[in-house]
């Protein structure tokens, strides 16, 4: 015979259940120390000025893009900004125009370039900046590419089209704090806005040497270090010069008042030259070596 077994009923009348949102993947990653944060640091207690390195994610190819990213860093990059390739890079030079061009040509797209985040995280910790306009991230949703972006491995992202007054008024815009935000400051900024993107500024601030597109140049203006000693005044955030760097000497020169140098068309047209080249990463190492040595002893 079975025996029924009497189970006491519970009062959960007075319980409180709460239903809270649990914390976005946004206020996961504030909490941990952001790989560009951390480097600054050390380079400081190192007295050493930061080398960045920019290459367009998926140029020539998925593979050899990978490549060279991990010779960069390897190379001694302090700091890598992959740029998402984008159909209409209004900013950019013919330099950084077709290497967007040979990266979507071979399959790139905002989804890949977060598995190559992914793939480069598995053996590298050099931190990561996504150059990029708005439309890719748009597309994608832009929380979700912060949020995707920042678990693959990513730590910034720089949005060359959308101005941070504009994303302030915009409610869609407000949810990407999963990255640091990169400001650029051109030599024409007007002082008022320089202030406000000064004072906003997460990670570095990308200032620029000179107006135009990018690779326009041959060399940096000669105000530049009147500009970085006024931004300077204005923030502690490391200060990183870039546009129209190609060579040791320049570099160097660069860094005795910067806290970084961002070298980039002169890095992917060294790419370009060299893309059906099996030995187009080892090129490149051999080409940028120089630069880091100058901008590490200066």
């Amino acid at each position: 015979m079975i025996r029924a077994r009497m189970i006491r009923k519970r009062d959960v009348s007075n319980t409180r259940i709460d239903l809270s949102p649990l914390p976005s993947i946004a206020k996961f990653y504030s909490f941990m120390a952001n790989r560009i944060d951390t480097t600054f640091a050390r380079l400081r207690e190192q007295n050493r000025k930061a080398f960045v390195a920019y290459v367009a994610g998926g140029d020539p190819d998925f593979d050899r893009s990978l490549e060279i990213m991990c010779t960069l860093s390897d190379a001694g990059a302090d700091i890598i900004e992959v740029g998402i390739p984008f159909s209409d890079p209004m900013a950019d030079g013919i330099v950084n125009q077709l290497a967007a061009d040979r990266a979507l040509k071979s399959g790139m797209n905002s989804h890949r370039i977060i598995d190559l985040i992914k793939a480069f995280r598995k053996t590298r910790d050099t931190p990561l900046v996504l150059f990029t306009y708005l439309n890719p991230i748009y597309a994608y949703g832009f929380e979700a590419f912060h949020n995707d972006a920042a678990a693959a491995g990513a730590d910034g992202i720089l949005l060359l089209d959308l101005p941070p007054s504009q994303a302030a008024i915009n409610p869609e815009f407000l949810h990407g704090e999963a990255l640091h935000h990169i400001h650029l400051i051109a030599p024409t900024t007007p002082p008022a806005r320089r202030k406000s993107l000064a004072e906003s500024s997460q990670g570095f601030i990308y200032a620029l040497s000179r107006t135009g597109v990018t690779g326009a140049h041959s060399a940096p203006s000669e105000s530049i270090e009147t500009q970085v000693a006024e931004i300077r005044e204005m923030t502690n955030t490391p200060i990183c010069v870039g546009f129209g760097i190609t060579t040791p000497e320049q570099a160097a020169q660069l860094a005795g008042y910067a806290d970084g140098i961002i070298v980039g068309s002169a890095i992917v047209r060294k790419i370009q030259e060299n893309s059906n080249d099996p030995n187009v990463a080892k090129k490149l190492k051999d080409f940028v070596t120089p630069l880091i040595k100058a901008i590490h002893v200066a």
